[in-house]
């Protein structure tokens, strides 16, 4: 199968009279994905190019694990909807480690409640740019399998449930001097229905990811709070990101105002180590 595409939907394989079932799941640690992986982010560095992650079986089946790379950043679209997608072959990114980061071992059977660690190791090229590099850890396993009940009638075709799960953490090398630099490139800010939707375009100015967390105040004229929000960035290279402020019918004076803030400060499910301090960014923008 193609790891650079994701099938949402069953997969029948009518020789076997069985259903397949493949989904690929992206979060950072997911009890789902069958499997526990920690930590949530892995950091190499030109100083020390090993590493490791921790995976543990939870349930009571043993359960086939297999573990590789693919590479996958957070994009968004014009709407600042964000997603991400892995890819395994023609990555064109310069700083992309897809092809020098290696697992051991790759692949590992976990009898329950088993816990395995996986060791990372970076070769990367000589003369390697200063900055941050990045690829996904992808850790899929394979549970065991499942009967579903069907009618008793031999006429029917069985089933049964083949799941196949997969999660995929950040693996970040660094090496040389490292800035973190985040420009806010167009803001919007307008009300519609009854809330205010704020609209923020960044693009990286730096030479690694800038990780933090943006917040947002919606003010009267008077300098009262309406409403407030926060929201946690991961800026690779540009990103769109669109959220909307309650806005009450009354009680405020016109006119609005938002005051936003973004800063690689604050940041509470990421290790400290895991991130660059870069530049804050503290802007205003009237609404009328």
């Amino acid at each position: 199968m193609d790891r650079n595409k994701t099938f949402p939907f069953p997969i029948p394989r009518i020789g076997g009279f069985f259903i397949g079932i493949v989904l690929l799941l992206t979060p950072i640690l997911n009890t789902f994905a069958g499997v526990l992986v920690a930590p949530t982010v892995v950091i190499l560095s030109e100083n020390d190019r090993t590493g490791r992650i921790t995976v543990q079986n939870p349930s009571d089946k043993p359960k086939e694990v297999s573990v590789y790379f693919s590479f996958g950043l957070p994009v968004s679209d014009s709407l600042g909807a964000v997603t991400i997608q892995l890819q395994d072959s023609g990555v064109t990114d310069p700083r992309s480690a897809l092809n020098w980061i290696k697992a051991f071992p790759e692949k590992i059977v976990l009898e329950p409640g088993a816990t395995q660690v996986i060791r990372l190791r970076a070769n990367p090229p000589k003369n390697l740019p200063d900055g941050e590099y990045w690829t996904r850890i992808v850790v899929k396993s394979q549970e065991g399998e499942t009967n579903i009940p069907v009618a008793s009638d031999p006429t029917k075709i069985s089933t049964r449930l083949n799941m196949i799960m997969q999660t995929a953490i950040m693996l970040k090398y660094r090496t040389g001097d490292l800035l973190s630099k985040l420009e806010v490139i167009n803001t919007d800010a307008r009300i519609i229905d009854s809330a205010v939707q704020v609209t923020v375009d960044m693009t990286n100015r730096g030479n690694v990811s800038y990780v933090g967390i943006l917040k947002c105040k919606l003010l009267d004229a008077t300098g009262k709070e309406i409403a407030n929000y926060h929201i946690d960035l991961a800026v690779y290279h540009n990103l769109t990101r669109r959220f909307k402020l309650p806005l009450p019918g009354q009680g405020f004076i016109k006119p609005y105002r938002t005051e936003i803030s973004i800063s690689t400060a604050g940041r509470t499910d990421i290790p400290e180590d895991a991130i660059v301090q870069g530049n804050i960014i503290n802007f205003s923008k009237n609404i009328e």
